[in-house]
């Protein structure tokens, strides 16, 4: 998998949750999808990127941007 399609996948789910989470609990749930939707934008401008912080870290992700979960082969 890479790494574009794994944030898109976490930011879809994140902000479904946050809209479910606001129709079930609480009005303030919708922080959350205005957070996602903050990151993807200073993403997108920056180039800086959270999760592939994580996973270069993890040694899950290659120079190419493909994911290799549990580790690089």
């Amino acid at each position: 998998m890479k790494i574009e399609s794994l944030i898109r996948l976490m930011a879809g789910g994140l902000v479904l949750l946050g809209a479910a989470l606001t129709y079930l609990m609480s009005p303030w749930w919708l922080l959350l999808p205005t957070f996602v939707g903050a990151n993807l934008a200073q993403s997108a401008i920056t180039g800086f990127c959270p999760p592939s912080l994580v996973l270069r870290k993890l040694g899950w992700l290659d120079r190419d941007g493909i994911i290799h979960w549990g580790g690089a082969k």
